[in-house]
């Protein structure tokens, strides 16, 4: 009989888990109260201690006073406004350096003691590098927004969303190896519908990356309507871009019909996948992860609508993307039972 008690090392992986889901919804509200650009520096080891007094202070601000977002955007900004966007910012990247530690020291601990083979070994160090990887990703998607035009690019906040993404997804699966490994017997997989989970964790994927491009061009401020789109289904000027694939990544009106068909989709076939679960020869837990999917999508759903037709309210949006969280850890959940 497995034994049910959980590995302590999922159980680490699973804390991780955590806090990289809680940096996907700081990094969101980082971008929705347009304070990612507030620090104009990255110091890894000096940048973890924030100002400590008056002058210090005033040394960041001067920096950020320098800044095309300041001169363009925030000219009128005091000291007082400055800290409240700087503390966002500040956090975000905490939480990065946090979550760096949090993998690392108790990575080394267990190796140390033994407690993973090798080839877990060279999974979590692969995935440590990923974290490490996801850190200049961050300060480069930044740097767009120093220059010129004070917006970060939406192709490297793109970027940045997916890298954390798949870091989630990386660490969640191999915690649910330790917690469920693979068993011998059982129903044959041709009557599960394996396929389909991993195809409808590909959709999410791009759902939620698509939502980023929607942020970086701030798209969910125009067509503050729905089902139709200011009364059209196809709203004119999708393609008025050249060359026409640009239109893709930078066109308000293609990226938001782009997400919007997403979420039409899955709106339709995350009811066929529950159903095709139920019917099957599947696990309980598998049952419970296509139940757990349909509900975080029917969630995330009415939260994408209510931020749009309420134009993006702060708390609508962070609650949007961390819908888009769930939503992903339910679609992971449901592939790695049927797998």
């Amino acid at each position: 009989m497995h034994d049910r008690r959980l590995n302590p090392v999922a159980v680490w992986l699973l804390a991780c888990c955590a806090l990289v889901f809680a940096m996907v919804v700081v990094g969101g509200i980082t971008r929705l109260t347009h304070s990612g650009l507030s620090i104009v520096e990255w110091q890894p080891i000096v940048g973890t201690l924030p100002p400590l007094d008056d002058s210090a202070w005033q040394e960041a601000f001067r920096k950020y006073r320098e800044t095309p977002e300041f001169r363009q955007v925030n000219a009128d900004m005091e000291l007082a406004g400055f800290k409240r966007i700087f503390w966002w910012e500040y956090a975000h990247r905490l939480l990065g350096r946090v979550i760096g530690a949090a993998f690392l020291l108790p990575l080394l601990w267990f190796a140390a003691r033994g407690r993973i083979g090798r080839p877990l070994t060279w999974k979590l160090a692969v995935i440590f590098g990923l974290g490490g990887l996801q850190g200049a990703m961050g300060w480069y998607m930044v740097q767009s927004g120093l220059v010129d035009d004070p917006r970060v690019s939406q192709y490297r906040l793109a970027a940045h969303l997916a890298m954390a993404l798949l870091i989630y997804a990386a660490m969640l699966w191999v915690a649910l190896d330790l917690v469920f490994p693979r068993s011998r017997g059982g129903a044959h997989p041709a009557s599960r519908p394996r396929g389909f989970a991993f195809a409808l964790v590909v959709l999410v994927f791009a759902m939620a990356i698509s939502g980023s491009l929607v942020a970086g061009i701030r798209a969910g401020l125009a067509y503050n309507t729905f089902p139709l789109m200011n009364g059209h289904v196809f709203p004119p000027g999708m393609f008025v871009i050249e060359p026409w694939y640009l239109n893709f990544f930078g066109n308000i009106a293609t990226v938001q019909f782009d997400h919007r068909l997403l979420a039409w989709l899955l709106a339709f076939l995350v009811p066929w996948f529950w159903l095709r679960v139920r019917r099957a020869a599947t696990s309980r837990r598998a049952t419970i992860a296509a139940n757990l999917l349909f509900a975080a999508l029917a969630l995330q759903l009415t939260l994408g609508i209510a931020t749009l037709l309420n134009a993006v309210p702060i708390p609508l949006a962070a609650a949007h993307q961390a819908g888009a969280v769930v939503v992903f850890t339910a679609a992971l959940l449901a592939a790695h039972a049927l797998r």
